[in-house]
Protein backbone atom coordinates (compact mmCIF):
# COMPACT_ATOMS: atom_id res chain seq x y z
CA UNK A 1 0.00 0.00 0.00
CA UNK A 2 2.94 2.65 0.82
CA UNK A 3 4.39 1.87 -2.86
CA UNK A 4 1.09 2.64 -3.88
CA UNK A 5 0.65 5.83 -2.14
CA UNK A 6 4.36 6.66 -3.28
CA UNK A 7 3.24 6.27 -6.89
CA UNK A 8 0.05 8.14 -6.47
CA UNK A 9 2.14 11.03 -4.96
CA UNK A 10 4.92 10.89 -7.74
CA UNK A 11 1.72 11.34 -10.49
CA UNK A 12 0.19 14.20 -8.96
CA UNK A 13 3.00 16.19 -8.27
CA UNK A 14 4.35 15.65 -11.63
CA UNK A 15 1.11 16.48 -13.20
CA UNK A 16 0.33 19.36 -11.05
CA UNK A 17 4.44 20.77 -11.77
CA UNK A 18 4.01 20.48 -15.55
CA UNK A 19 0.98 21.59 -15.81
CA UNK A 20 1.22 24.36 -13.33
CA UNK A 21 -2.76 23.89 -12.05
CA UNK A 22 -1.44 23.98 -7.99
CA UNK A 23 -2.79 21.95 -5.82
CA UNK A 24 -4.41 18.88 -7.50
CA UNK A 25 -7.32 16.93 -6.07
CA UNK A 26 -6.76 13.72 -4.07
CA UNK A 27 -9.60 12.11 -5.45
CA UNK A 28 -9.18 12.93 -9.16
CA UNK A 29 -6.11 13.53 -10.94
CA UNK A 30 -4.64 12.90 -14.16
CA UNK A 31 -2.66 9.93 -14.65
CA UNK A 32 0.22 9.63 -17.02
CA UNK A 33 0.42 6.18 -17.06
CA UNK A 34 -2.81 5.52 -18.53
CA UNK A 35 -5.86 7.50 -20.54
CA UNK A 36 -8.06 7.20 -17.42
CA UNK A 37 -8.48 9.54 -14.73
CA UNK A 38 -6.73 8.30 -11.33
CA UNK A 39 -8.82 7.78 -8.61
CA UNK A 40 -7.95 6.82 -5.12
CA UNK A 41 -11.40 4.56 -5.34
CA UNK A 42 -12.83 2.83 -8.65
CA UNK A 43 -16.61 2.22 -7.62
CA UNK A 44 -18.10 -0.85 -8.85
CA UNK A 45 -21.18 -2.20 -9.50
CA UNK A 46 -21.63 -6.10 -9.34
CA UNK A 47 -24.44 -7.30 -11.72
CA UNK A 48 -26.14 -10.64 -10.45
CA UNK A 49 -24.65 -12.28 -7.59
CA UNK A 50 -26.62 -15.81 -7.23
CA UNK A 51 -23.96 -18.16 -8.52
CA UNK A 52 -20.56 -16.70 -9.88
CA UNK A 53 -21.41 -12.94 -8.66
CA UNK A 54 -20.43 -13.65 -4.86
CA UNK A 55 -17.00 -14.68 -5.55
CA UNK A 56 -17.18 -11.46 -8.10
CA UNK A 57 -17.19 -9.58 -4.18
CA UNK A 58 -15.45 -11.49 -2.52
CA UNK A 59 -12.45 -10.47 -5.08
CA UNK A 60 -13.56 -6.79 -5.21
CA UNK A 61 -13.52 -6.31 -1.65
CA UNK A 62 -9.87 -7.10 -1.23
CA UNK A 63 -8.77 -4.48 -3.71
CA UNK A 64 -7.89 -1.28 -1.53
CA UNK A 65 -8.55 0.98 -4.28
CA UNK A 66 -11.89 -0.60 -5.19
CA UNK A 67 -15.17 0.58 -3.56
CA UNK A 68 -18.35 -2.11 -4.00
CA UNK A 69 -20.99 0.60 -4.82
CA UNK A 70 -23.72 -1.39 -5.76
CA UNK A 71 -25.12 -4.76 -6.22
CA UNK A 72 -28.14 -5.78 -8.45
CA UNK A 73 -29.47 -8.52 -8.79
CA UNK A 74 -33.47 -9.12 -10.01
CA UNK A 75 -33.70 -11.43 -6.87
CA UNK A 76 -34.44 -10.18 -3.69
CA UNK A 77 -33.27 -12.75 -1.47
CA UNK A 78 -29.48 -12.51 -3.58
CA UNK A 79 -29.74 -8.93 -3.17
CA UNK A 80 -29.73 -9.23 0.87
CA UNK A 81 -27.16 -11.89 0.62
CA UNK A 82 -24.71 -9.72 -1.53
CA UNK A 83 -24.81 -7.22 0.48
CA UNK A 84 -24.42 -8.64 3.87
CA UNK A 85 -21.28 -10.88 1.74
CA UNK A 86 -19.55 -7.47 1.04
CA UNK A 87 -19.61 -5.98 4.03
CA UNK A 88 -18.30 -9.56 5.35
CA UNK A 89 -15.87 -9.64 2.98
CA UNK A 90 -14.43 -6.08 3.61
CA UNK A 91 -16.52 -3.43 2.01
CA UNK A 92 -15.88 -0.41 4.49
CA UNK A 93 -19.96 0.69 3.87
CA UNK A 94 -22.65 -1.80 2.93
CA UNK A 95 -23.26 -1.17 -1.47
CA UNK A 96 -26.63 0.17 -2.28
CA UNK A 97 -29.16 -3.04 -3.37
CA UNK A 98 -30.93 -2.33 -6.64
CA UNK A 99 -32.74 -5.21 -8.66
CA UNK A 100 -32.39 -3.20 -11.69
CA UNK A 101 -28.38 -2.54 -12.34
CA UNK A 102 -29.59 0.20 -15.39
CA UNK A 103 -30.58 2.35 -11.98
CA UNK A 104 -26.87 1.93 -11.11
CA UNK A 105 -26.06 2.76 -14.48
CA UNK A 106 -27.37 6.03 -14.07
CA UNK A 107 -24.83 7.27 -11.57
CA UNK A 108 -22.12 9.28 -13.59
CA UNK A 109 -20.05 8.22 -10.57
CA UNK A 110 -19.97 4.58 -11.06
CA UNK A 111 -16.67 3.62 -12.71
CA UNK A 112 -17.24 -0.35 -13.52
CA UNK A 113 -19.48 -3.31 -13.13
CA UNK A 114 -18.67 -6.89 -13.12
CA UNK A 115 -21.55 -9.03 -15.29
CA UNK A 116 -22.36 -12.46 -13.88
CA UNK A 117 -25.70 -12.86 -15.60
CA UNK A 118 -27.23 -15.48 -16.67
CA UNK A 119 -25.38 -15.94 -20.85
CA UNK A 120 -28.43 -14.26 -22.82
CA UNK A 121 -28.00 -10.84 -20.48
CA UNK A 122 -24.40 -10.67 -21.46
CA UNK A 123 -23.86 -8.73 -24.07
CA UNK A 124 -26.53 -6.75 -23.74
CA UNK A 125 -25.69 -5.62 -20.42
CA UNK A 126 -22.38 -5.09 -21.60
CA UNK A 127 -23.53 -2.85 -24.12
CA UNK A 128 -25.76 -0.74 -21.96
CA UNK A 129 -22.72 -0.34 -19.21
CA UNK A 130 -19.98 0.71 -22.02
CA UNK A 131 -22.51 2.91 -23.77
CA UNK A 132 -22.83 4.66 -20.45
CA UNK A 133 -19.26 5.03 -19.69
CA UNK A 134 -18.52 2.01 -17.71
CA UNK A 135 -15.37 -0.36 -18.40
CA UNK A 136 -16.70 -3.90 -17.84
CA UNK A 137 -15.89 -6.99 -16.45
CA UNK A 138 -17.76 -10.27 -17.42
CA UNK A 139 -18.16 -13.50 -16.71
CA UNK A 140 -17.34 -15.98 -19.80
CA UNK A 141 -18.72 -16.44 -21.99
CA UNK A 142 -19.83 -12.95 -22.93
CA UNK A 143 -21.94 -13.72 -25.71
CA UNK A 144 -25.38 -15.99 -26.28
CA UNK A 145 -24.05 -16.62 -29.55
CA UNK A 146 -21.29 -15.36 -32.13
CA UNK A 147 -23.13 -12.22 -33.61
CA UNK A 148 -23.00 -10.98 -29.70
CA UNK A 149 -19.30 -11.69 -29.62
CA UNK A 150 -18.78 -9.80 -32.77
CA UNK A 151 -21.16 -6.89 -31.55
CA UNK A 152 -19.09 -6.36 -27.81
CA UNK A 153 -16.18 -6.12 -29.91
CA UNK A 154 -17.61 -3.41 -32.37
CA UNK A 155 -18.34 -1.65 -29.01
CA UNK A 156 -15.19 -1.86 -27.03
CA UNK A 157 -13.47 -0.09 -30.11
CA UNK A 158 -16.66 2.05 -30.29
CA UNK A 159 -16.74 3.62 -26.34
CA UNK A 160 -12.66 2.71 -25.91
CA UNK A 161 -13.63 1.17 -22.26
CA UNK A 162 -12.00 -1.78 -20.38
CA UNK A 163 -13.60 -5.19 -21.09
CA UNK A 164 -11.91 -8.13 -19.44
CA UNK A 165 -13.78 -11.53 -19.35
CA UNK A 166 -13.88 -13.66 -16.51
CA UNK A 167 -11.38 -16.60 -17.65
CA UNK A 168 -9.37 -16.13 -14.46
CA UNK A 169 -6.79 -19.22 -15.28
CA UNK A 170 -5.26 -16.99 -17.22
CA UNK A 171 -3.46 -14.75 -14.32
CA UNK A 172 -2.58 -17.83 -12.14
CA UNK A 173 0.67 -18.28 -11.81
CA UNK A 174 1.44 -21.80 -12.69
CA UNK A 175 -0.66 -21.30 -15.70
CA UNK A 176 1.22 -18.40 -16.82
CA UNK A 177 4.39 -20.24 -15.95
CA UNK A 178 3.20 -23.27 -18.02
CA UNK A 179 2.44 -21.18 -20.86
CA UNK A 180 6.30 -20.21 -21.39
CA UNK A 181 7.31 -23.49 -20.88
CA UNK A 182 5.29 -24.99 -23.73
CA UNK A 183 6.27 -21.46 -26.12
CA UNK A 184 10.21 -21.74 -24.97
CA UNK A 185 10.01 -25.35 -26.44
CA UNK A 186 9.98 -27.63 -23.63
CA UNK A 187 7.89 -30.49 -25.53
CA UNK A 188 9.07 -29.11 -28.96
CA UNK A 189 6.76 -28.26 -31.40
CA UNK A 190 3.25 -28.18 -30.14
CA UNK A 191 0.68 -29.37 -32.46
CA UNK A 192 -2.14 -30.43 -30.29
CA UNK A 193 -4.03 -30.30 -27.38
CA UNK A 194 -6.76 -32.10 -26.05
CA UNK A 195 -9.41 -30.16 -23.43
CA UNK A 196 -11.74 -31.37 -21.23
CA UNK A 197 -14.61 -30.94 -18.25
CA UNK A 198 -16.23 -33.70 -16.20
CA UNK A 199 -18.93 -33.38 -13.66
CA UNK A 200 -21.22 -35.11 -11.85
CA UNK A 201 -24.63 -33.20 -12.32
CA UNK A 202 -27.83 -34.09 -11.51
CA UNK A 203 -31.28 -34.85 -13.73
CA UNK A 204 -33.05 -31.82 -14.14
CA UNK A 205 -36.38 -33.61 -14.06
CA UNK A 206 -39.56 -32.02 -16.10
CA UNK A 207 -40.34 -28.63 -15.16
CA UNK A 208 -44.34 -27.62 -14.13
CA UNK A 209 -45.69 -24.21 -14.56
CA UNK A 210 -45.16 -22.49 -11.13
CA UNK A 211 -45.56 -19.47 -9.62
CA UNK A 212 -42.82 -17.20 -10.08
CA UNK A 213 -40.98 -16.91 -6.29
CA UNK A 214 -41.71 -13.82 -4.23
CA UNK A 215 -38.96 -11.82 -4.58
CA UNK A 216 -38.44 -12.70 -8.01
CA UNK A 217 -38.73 -10.27 -11.04
CA UNK A 218 -38.71 -13.12 -13.55
CA UNK A 219 -39.52 -10.19 -16.17
CA UNK A 220 -36.44 -8.81 -16.18
CA UNK A 221 -35.04 -12.18 -15.68
CA UNK A 222 -36.02 -12.73 -18.94
CA UNK A 223 -34.81 -8.96 -20.41
CA UNK A 224 -33.79 -9.44 -24.03
CA UNK A 225 -34.90 -12.85 -24.81
CA UNK A 226 -38.35 -13.60 -26.16
CA UNK A 227 -41.20 -14.13 -23.36
CA UNK A 228 -41.91 -17.72 -21.95
CA UNK A 229 -43.73 -18.57 -19.14
CA UNK A 230 -41.88 -19.45 -15.62
CA UNK A 231 -41.39 -23.47 -14.54
CA UNK A 232 -40.04 -24.79 -11.72
CA UNK A 233 -36.83 -25.97 -12.97
CA UNK A 234 -35.36 -22.97 -14.93
CA UNK A 235 -33.88 -20.92 -12.15
CA UNK A 236 -31.15 -20.47 -10.66
CA UNK A 237 -28.86 -22.04 -12.48
CA UNK A 238 -30.58 -24.81 -15.10
CA UNK A 239 -31.20 -22.13 -17.48
CA UNK A 240 -27.61 -23.41 -19.12
CA UNK A 241 -29.00 -26.07 -20.28
CA UNK A 242 -31.81 -24.59 -22.25
CA UNK A 243 -31.04 -22.92 -25.89
CA UNK A 244 -33.24 -20.15 -25.36
CA UNK A 245 -31.11 -18.65 -22.55
CA UNK A 246 -27.63 -21.26 -22.40
CA UNK A 247 -25.09 -22.28 -24.27
CA UNK A 248 -24.47 -25.78 -22.69
CA UNK A 249 -21.65 -27.22 -20.59
CA UNK A 250 -18.73 -26.70 -23.95
CA UNK A 251 -19.80 -22.36 -23.37
CA UNK A 252 -20.07 -22.93 -19.82
CA UNK A 253 -17.32 -24.44 -18.48
CA UNK A 254 -15.31 -25.62 -21.86
CA UNK A 255 -14.56 -21.92 -22.41
CA UNK A 256 -11.84 -22.20 -19.69
CA UNK A 257 -9.97 -25.10 -21.21
CA UNK A 258 -10.70 -24.21 -25.04
CA UNK A 259 -9.02 -20.90 -24.34
CA UNK A 260 -5.99 -22.27 -22.73
CA UNK A 261 -5.68 -24.90 -25.73
CA UNK A 262 -5.93 -21.94 -28.01
CA UNK A 263 -3.34 -19.74 -26.18
CA UNK A 264 -0.62 -22.84 -25.92
CA UNK A 265 -1.01 -23.80 -29.04
CA UNK A 266 -1.17 -20.53 -30.40
CA UNK A 267 -3.93 -20.45 -32.92
CA UNK A 268 -6.89 -17.93 -33.61
CA UNK A 269 -9.52 -19.47 -35.66
CA UNK A 270 -9.97 -22.96 -37.26
CA UNK A 271 -10.44 -24.06 -40.30
CA UNK A 272 -12.54 -26.57 -39.59
CA UNK A 273 -15.13 -27.56 -37.03
CA UNK A 274 -17.07 -30.40 -36.15
CA UNK A 275 -19.03 -31.95 -33.02
CA UNK A 276 -21.02 -34.90 -31.71
CA UNK A 277 -22.88 -35.45 -28.72
CA UNK A 278 -26.10 -35.71 -26.91
CA UNK A 279 -28.16 -35.89 -23.64
CA UNK A 280 -27.65 -39.53 -22.82
CA UNK A 281 -27.24 -39.88 -19.25
CA UNK A 282 -31.02 -38.68 -18.42
CA UNK A 283 -34.52 -38.08 -19.49
CA UNK A 284 -35.67 -35.02 -19.09
CA UNK A 285 -36.20 -31.25 -20.26
CA UNK A 286 -31.94 -30.63 -20.40
CA UNK A 287 -31.82 -29.55 -24.12
CA UNK A 288 -28.08 -28.75 -24.65
CA UNK A 289 -25.72 -32.31 -24.57
CA UNK A 290 -24.27 -33.78 -21.69
CA UNK A 291 -21.62 -35.72 -23.11
CA UNK A 292 -20.06 -33.88 -26.15
CA UNK A 293 -16.97 -34.33 -28.48
CA UNK A 294 -15.21 -30.82 -30.55
CA UNK A 295 -13.11 -30.84 -32.63
CA UNK A 296 -11.04 -27.87 -34.47
CA UNK A 297 -8.50 -28.74 -37.08
CA UNK A 298 -6.60 -25.19 -37.69
CA UNK A 299 -4.57 -24.63 -40.82
CA UNK A 300 -0.63 -24.38 -39.42
CA UNK A 301 -1.09 -28.45 -38.87
CA UNK A 302 -2.79 -27.65 -35.20
CA UNK A 303 -5.68 -29.81 -33.71
CA UNK A 304 -7.69 -29.05 -30.38
CA UNK A 305 -9.74 -31.92 -29.06
CA UNK A 306 -12.66 -30.99 -26.40
CA UNK A 307 -14.73 -33.66 -24.09
CA UNK A 308 -17.52 -32.49 -21.87
CA UNK A 309 -19.34 -34.87 -19.48
CA UNK A 310 -21.50 -33.42 -17.50
CA UNK A 311 -22.87 -36.39 -15.65
CA UNK A 312 -19.95 -38.60 -15.50
CA UNK A 313 -16.81 -37.80 -13.43
CA UNK A 314 -14.37 -40.35 -14.77
CA UNK A 315 -10.89 -38.67 -14.40
CA UNK A 316 -8.71 -37.85 -17.67
CA UNK A 317 -4.84 -38.32 -16.82
CA UNK A 318 -5.98 -38.02 -12.84
CA UNK A 319 -7.65 -35.12 -14.23
CA UNK A 320 -12.18 -34.06 -13.39
CA UNK A 321 -10.68 -31.32 -15.72
CA UNK A 322 -7.77 -30.28 -17.46
CA UNK A 323 -5.78 -29.86 -20.78
CA UNK A 324 -2.85 -31.25 -22.04
CA UNK A 325 -0.79 -30.25 -24.88
CA UNK A 326 1.36 -32.93 -27.27
CA UNK A 327 4.81 -31.98 -29.05
CA UNK A 328 7.47 -33.77 -30.91
CA UNK A 329 9.26 -34.39 -27.80
CA UNK A 330 7.06 -34.69 -24.98
CA UNK A 331 3.42 -33.68 -22.89
CA UNK A 332 2.62 -31.00 -20.86
CA UNK A 333 -0.30 -31.63 -18.84
CA UNK A 334 -2.11 -28.38 -17.28
CA UNK A 335 -4.08 -28.88 -14.32
CA UNK A 336 -5.76 -25.68 -12.83
CA UNK A 337 -2.42 -24.10 -10.84
CA UNK A 338 -0.30 -26.73 -11.45
CA UNK A 339 1.75 -28.91 -14.26
CA UNK A 340 3.46 -31.69 -15.38
CA UNK A 341 6.39 -32.01 -18.12
CA UNK A 342 6.74 -35.39 -19.83
CA UNK A 343 9.12 -36.92 -22.33
CA UNK A 344 8.03 -39.23 -25.35
CA UNK A 345 9.18 -42.11 -22.72
CA UNK A 346 6.73 -41.18 -20.30
CA UNK A 347 9.37 -40.14 -18.10
CA UNK A 348 8.30 -37.57 -15.59
CA UNK A 349 10.82 -34.42 -16.26
CA UNK A 350 9.44 -31.52 -14.61
CA UNK A 351 6.19 -31.51 -11.68
CA UNK A 352 5.06 -27.57 -10.45
CA UNK A 353 2.56 -27.78 -7.74
CA UNK A 354 0.61 -25.69 -6.97
CA UNK A 355 1.26 -21.86 -6.00
CA UNK A 356 -2.25 -21.77 -3.62
CA UNK A 357 -3.46 -24.71 -1.19
CA UNK A 358 -6.94 -23.86 -2.17
CA UNK A 359 -9.05 -26.35 -3.41
CA UNK A 360 -10.39 -25.48 -6.82
CA UNK A 361 -13.51 -26.79 -7.35
CA UNK A 362 -16.38 -26.68 -10.71
CA UNK A 363 -17.54 -23.62 -9.42
CA UNK A 364 -14.52 -21.67 -9.28
CA UNK A 365 -11.74 -20.91 -7.32
CA UNK A 366 -12.80 -18.40 -4.72
CA UNK A 367 -11.35 -14.71 -4.13
CA UNK A 368 -7.69 -15.71 -3.66
CA UNK A 369 -7.24 -16.96 -7.11
CA UNK A 370 -9.55 -14.86 -8.88
CA UNK A 371 -8.17 -11.63 -7.01
CA UNK A 372 -5.35 -11.19 -9.48
CA UNK A 373 -7.21 -11.06 -12.78
CA UNK A 374 -9.49 -8.52 -10.85
CA UNK A 375 -6.86 -6.47 -9.89
CA UNK A 376 -5.39 -6.36 -13.02
CA UNK A 377 -8.70 -5.48 -14.99
CA UNK A 378 -8.59 -2.51 -12.27
CA UNK A 379 -4.91 -1.73 -12.98
CA UNK A 380 -6.06 -1.45 -16.35
CA UNK A 381 -8.25 1.89 -15.64
CA UNK A 382 -5.66 2.63 -13.15
CA UNK A 383 -2.65 2.76 -14.88
CA UNK A 384 -2.48 1.57 -17.81
CA UNK A 385 -1.54 -1.93 -17.39
CA UNK A 386 -1.73 -4.48 -20.21
CA UNK A 387 -5.33 -6.63 -19.66
CA UNK A 388 -4.49 -10.90 -19.46
CA UNK A 389 -8.11 -11.17 -21.21
CA UNK A 390 -9.12 -8.65 -23.53
CA UNK A 391 -12.53 -9.57 -25.17
CA UNK A 392 -11.14 -8.66 -28.48
CA UNK A 393 -8.09 -11.84 -28.21
CA UNK A 394 -11.14 -14.16 -26.18
CA UNK A 395 -13.47 -13.86 -28.00
CA UNK A 396 -11.84 -16.27 -30.20
CA UNK A 397 -11.94 -19.16 -27.85
CA UNK A 398 -15.45 -18.40 -27.21
CA UNK A 399 -15.97 -18.50 -30.56
CA UNK A 400 -14.86 -22.19 -30.69
CA UNK A 401 -17.10 -23.26 -28.62
CA UNK A 402 -20.59 -21.16 -30.00
CA UNK A 403 -18.94 -23.05 -33.40
CA UNK A 404 -19.18 -26.51 -31.16
CA UNK A 405 -22.82 -25.97 -30.48
CA UNK A 406 -24.04 -25.50 -33.42
CA UNK A 407 -21.56 -27.85 -35.49
CA UNK A 408 -23.48 -30.01 -32.97
CA UNK A 409 -26.94 -28.64 -33.27
CA UNK A 410 -26.63 -28.93 -37.83
CA UNK A 411 -25.15 -32.27 -36.88
CA UNK A 412 -22.34 -31.90 -39.62
CA UNK A 413 -18.48 -30.18 -39.83
CA UNK A 414 -18.55 -26.55 -40.42
CA UNK A 415 -16.15 -25.26 -42.93
CA UNK A 416 -14.40 -22.00 -41.08
CA UNK A 417 -13.08 -18.96 -42.94
CA UNK A 418 -9.70 -18.23 -40.95
CA UNK A 419 -9.55 -14.77 -40.94
CA UNK A 420 -13.07 -13.75 -39.62
CA UNK A 421 -13.82 -17.35 -37.90
CA UNK A 422 -17.32 -16.94 -39.58
CA UNK A 423 -19.07 -20.03 -41.08
CA UNK A 424 -18.67 -20.59 -44.64
CA UNK A 425 -20.86 -21.81 -47.24
CA UNK A 426 -23.68 -23.20 -45.42
CA UNK A 427 -26.78 -20.71 -44.95
CA UNK A 428 -28.49 -22.90 -42.07
CA UNK A 429 -25.19 -23.09 -40.06
CA UNK A 430 -25.46 -19.45 -39.89
CA UNK A 431 -29.19 -19.05 -38.71
CA UNK A 432 -27.89 -20.30 -35.52
CA UNK A 433 -25.39 -17.40 -35.19
CA UNK A 434 -27.49 -14.91 -33.83
CA UNK A 435 -30.71 -15.10 -31.76
CA UNK A 436 -34.57 -13.72 -32.27
CA UNK A 437 -34.83 -10.63 -29.13
CA UNK A 438 -37.64 -8.98 -27.35
CA UNK A 439 -38.87 -6.19 -29.16
CA UNK A 440 -37.53 -3.45 -27.83
CA UNK A 441 -34.54 -5.09 -26.46
CA UNK A 442 -32.44 -5.47 -30.15
CA UNK A 443 -28.57 -4.85 -28.61
CA UNK A 444 -27.27 -2.25 -31.09
CA UNK A 445 -23.90 -0.29 -30.46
Amino acid sequence: MKNNLNRRHFIKTAATGALGLGVTSSAFSFNILSQYPLKDKYRVAVIGVNSRGSQHIQALAKLPNVEIAYICDVDANALAKGVELAVKSGSKKPPVAVKDFRKALEDASLDAVTIAMPDHWHTPAALLALQAGKHVYIEKPGSHNPAESELLVEATKKYGKIVQMGNQRRSWPRVQEAMKELHSGAIGRVYYARAWYTNTRKSIGYGKPAPVPEGLDFELWQGPAPRKDFKDNLIHYNWHWFWHWGTGEIVNNGVHFLDLARWGLQVDYPEKCYSSGGRYHFQDDWETPDTQIASYNFSNGKSILWEGRSCNARDINAMGSGVSFHGENGTLELLNNSYKIYDNANKLVKSAEPTSNILVNQQGAGFDMDVDHFKNFIDAIDHGQSLISPYPEIKKSVLLCHLGNISYRTGRALDINTETGRIENDADAMKLWGRTYRPGWEPKL
